[in-house]
């Protein structure tokens, strides 16, 4: 096969993976509903998500101990890998943190 038709054949398999990939607001949920099977606990929201080569990344947030006052309840954030079609590949939870916490920015 020549160059000419090797890139030609990347792009039409790039563009048929595009087409086959579901949507943004389409993986936001497919994230909550699987994840949300997983704990036992629904997600309180998606602070993130972005294409990637292998599908979807999405960070996820979640309540992980209810306490009083709720600013003293315990968060952490999850991140979620999805294929292009919104199947859960992987998920890991990373910081866990008090709801009343606020991001300092990365030092």
């Amino acid at each position: 096969m020549t160059n000419g038709q090797e890139s030609e054949k990347r792009r039409s398999s790039r563009r048929e993976a595009a087409e086959e990939r579901i949507s943004a607001p389409e993986a936001m949920r497919s994230a909550i509903e699987q994840l949300t099977q997983l704990l036992g606990r629904a997600p309180e929201s998606v602070s993130a998500l972005k294409p990637t080569d292998e599908g979807w990344e999405a960070q996820v947030e979640v309540l992980e101990l209810e306490r009083i006052p709720q600013t003293t309840s315990v968060m952490a954030g999850y991140r979620v890998v999805l294929d292009p079609v919104g199947n859960l590949l992987a998920y890991e939870r990373g910081r866990r943190y008090t709801r009343a916490q606020v991001d300092r920015g990365s030092r």
